[in-house]
Parts: C-alpha cells; structure tokens; sequence
C-alpha cells in the first residue's frame, strides 16, 4: 500500500511529538511513526531547565505539568570525595535572571504531548525500513510493507536514528562514561527541599532532585573502565544499588537514604553516548527535505541536563521555520511547495547548527571538570570550576525559542 503525506515524523519520543504538536499548533498536519506498539514512555524523570518550560509554553502545555511537578528553587553543589560545599544557588529572588527547573516523570511529558495531538497522528507498528529518493519526494518504506511519499520527512528517532544514518552522519561515540539512574516514591512526603542537589568528583557525579512532594529522582555517572563490574554486573539492579551507595556513603546521609529507598525495579544503566561536535557543524544534519531533530541530532552526555529541553527547543523551532516557509508568496524560485518547505529545513538547520555543537561541548565538558579525580582539576573545580559548570549549566538554559504565532 502507498501513501502521500506532506511531513512525515520518525519517533515517537520527546522530539517526535513535540515536532508533531508544535507542527499541529499552528495548522500543518503531520504523521508520527513509531516502530513500538504503543507509547515508550522508557526512563524514569527528566530535569526540564527554562528553555524547556519557554517551549512547552509555546506548545500549551506547560500549565498543565506544572501541576504535577515542584518548582526546583535552587542548585548546592557538594565534593563527592569530601562533602565540602562548592556553590549554593538560588534560582529566585534577588538574581538578574529568573529560572524556572522542574523534574517531570517522563511519562507524564510524552502522554500530555501524544494527548494534545489529533487522533490517528501516531502511526504504531511503522518500523522504517529504507529510504528513497522520488524526484522532491522521500518514499519512506516500512517494513511491513508500505510505503509513504512525502514532501519533507524529520528523523527524531534517537540516538540510533536511520534517518541520521540515511543523511550520512556518523554514528554517535560512546564517552567512556555510564550513568546508573533512579526513581523513589515513598507513601508520604518525602520532606527534601525543592533544590537540586548535586555531588561532584572522585570519578562519580551524583545528584537527586524531587519530582513532586512525594518522589524523587537521582543519578549517578561514572566511568566503568575505572570501576571493573565483575561478570554482568552492569545488569543487576542490586549490584548497581550496592555501587552508588558504595560510593555515595561518606558523602551524604541525604543521598545515601535516598538511594537505599529505591527499588530495584526503578533502577536502570545506560552508557552516555554523544555525537562528535564538529560532525554537527560540518556534517550533513539537512539534505534536501529531510533533517533531523533531538537526539538524531544532537545526542550528548546528560551533564547540563539539556537532552529533552533541547529536542523541545528543536520543535518549536523547526515548526516555526516550515510555517514561515508555507505562508510566503510564491517566486519563481520557490515554485512549489516541496521547494519551500526545504528553504524551511535549511533555516531550522542554519538556527540550530551552532546550539548544536555548543549543547554537545558544554555538555562533555561540564562533565569531565566535574567528574574528574584529577588533582589538579580537582583543587580547580573546588575553588573555581564547580562554580564555572554550573554557571553555563544556567546560561545555556536562559534560552527562548519564541512563540507559535498563527496569525
């Protein structure tokens, strides 16, 4: 069976429907291909930091995940190898800039993003096979056998993404770094302030941060190589608890109760994985009419915590750019749609090349200074370079991807 669709979204992830929300918003309809069966709400939370409330703002559905997340108030930093303060900062009051940080349950994000789109937008079971070239069209083939002709086709399908692959980009890198992660719930209030807390060095970075009153979220980086699991340790959620509490336990009694409250079933590892920045500045992240958004195009390590903000940041954009491009009158230039949607595609990839490469610099950057057991970079970071990271943690975040205007 064939189709014909103008904009045709692959992944249904954070970006994927973002995309297909911000495209909604303001009147273009698009179709979302997912290889799952359903929804993959995967991961636990997510620090969302202001450029991600701006868009979400931008989307409407901001309000709406307010109410079922805190507002983090402010950032303590700590030694993870001695406990001593580095840097207290509060995001309210009396700084020349007003941040606004939540920790959303990711399941909360991707069902209010899915739920705000119009009925048959999410397309399940459509596994991308191939690609092809059709004149100005893209024949996007599934592997359960049919076949969509489009006139602009966006890959939002992560950190593997075949459409990534299709454009010629390479593929991401692994860091040389893992993260373990966590999620607590507990029967009653918790009681933790509304501050994200963070430990840095002795090759770990840890930090929790409350998701409303009564859960929490907490991660730990490391490096395995420097760690040495024994057999498939990696995969026993009581060896990876026993690891970070290890680590954690002449740290911080907070931390600690924290992370001996989670279950094993709300643990999970990932290695950090990350796309060579100079293959987003050079490399082909636009060909004609296909591009890519998230993770497809920017993967990096999570040490700003910019991963979903910044695929957030991407929609709102690319959806503005591919709206200015429609609306325009015709030249004799631009004499079809197919040709003004790609002018669209090359602004979104003029706009976000640059935010791109920085996203993945600051991030693996941050993460080195502050997870290094280096002594030099240690005495540093004590001193000077925690307060460093944490301040382009902040001003990258200070962010505005604008308005979905439709007027």
């Amino acid at each position: 069976m064939e189709t014909e669709e103008n904009i045709v979204i692959v992944g249904a992830g954070i970006a994927g429907l973002a995309t297909s929300l911000a495209l909604h918003r303001l009147g273009l309809r698009s179709i979302v291909l997912e290889s799952a069966d359903s929804l993959r709400a995967t991961g636990f939370a997510l620090a969302l930091w202001t450029n991600a409330w701006r868009a979400l703002d931008a989307l409407d559905i901001g309000d709406s995940l307010r109410q079922r997340s805190l507002s983090i108030t402010g950032f303590k930093s700590f030694s993870a190898e001695s406990g001593a303060p580095i840097k207290e900062l509060s995001f309210v009051g009396n700084n020349s800039v007003e941040y606004e940080s939540r920790c959303v349950r990711r399941k909360d994000l991707l069902e209010t993003l899915a739920n705000e789109l119009p009925q048959g937008a999410i397309r399940y079971s459509s596994k991308v096979d191939s690609i092809e070239e059709s004149g100005p069209l893209k024949l996007v083939r599934l592997a359960d056998g049919c076949t969509i002709r489009t006139k602009a086709l966006i890959g939002c399908d992560g950190v593997n993404s075949v459409v990534a692959n299709w454009l010629g980009l390479q593929k991401p890198v692994y860091s040389g770094r893992s993260a373990i992660r966590g999620f607590v719930e507990y029967p009653e209030k918790h009681g933790y302030q509304p501050k994200f807390h963070a430990y840095f060095g002795g090759g770990v970075r840890f930090g929790f941060l409350p998701s409303d009153e009564k859960s929490l979220y907490w991660f730990c980086t490391f490096t395995p190589s420097v760690v040495h699991f024994d057999g498939n340790a990696e995969q026993d959620p009581m060896k990876l608890k026993q690891f970070v509490l290890n680590k954690a336990s002449n740290v911080s009694k907070e931390l600690s109760t924290v992370i001996d409250r989670t279950k094993l079933d709300s643990i999970s590892i990932a290695q950090l994985k990350l796309r060579v920045p100079w293959n987003v500045l050079f490399g082909n992240i636009l060909k004609n009419n296909v591009c890519v958004v998230g993770d497809a195009l920017h993967p990096m390590t999570p040490d700003l915590g910019q991963g979903g903000c910044s695929a957030l940041e991407d929609s709102v954009v690319i959806a503005k750019c591919l709206r200015e491009a429609l609306i325009r009158p015709i030249t004799e230039q631009e004499d079809d749609e197919s040709m003004r949607i790609r002018k669209g595609l090359e602004k979104y990839a003029k706009e976000r090349r640059w935010r791109s490469f920085t996203f993945i610099s600051a991030a693996y950057l941050s993460g080195f200074i502050q997870e290094s057991d280096n002594k030099i970079i240690s005495f540093l970071r004590q001193h000077f370079l925690g307060g460093v990271t944490i301040s382009v943690t902040l001003r990258i975040a200070n962010f505005d991807c604008g308005k979905l205007d439709v007027s």
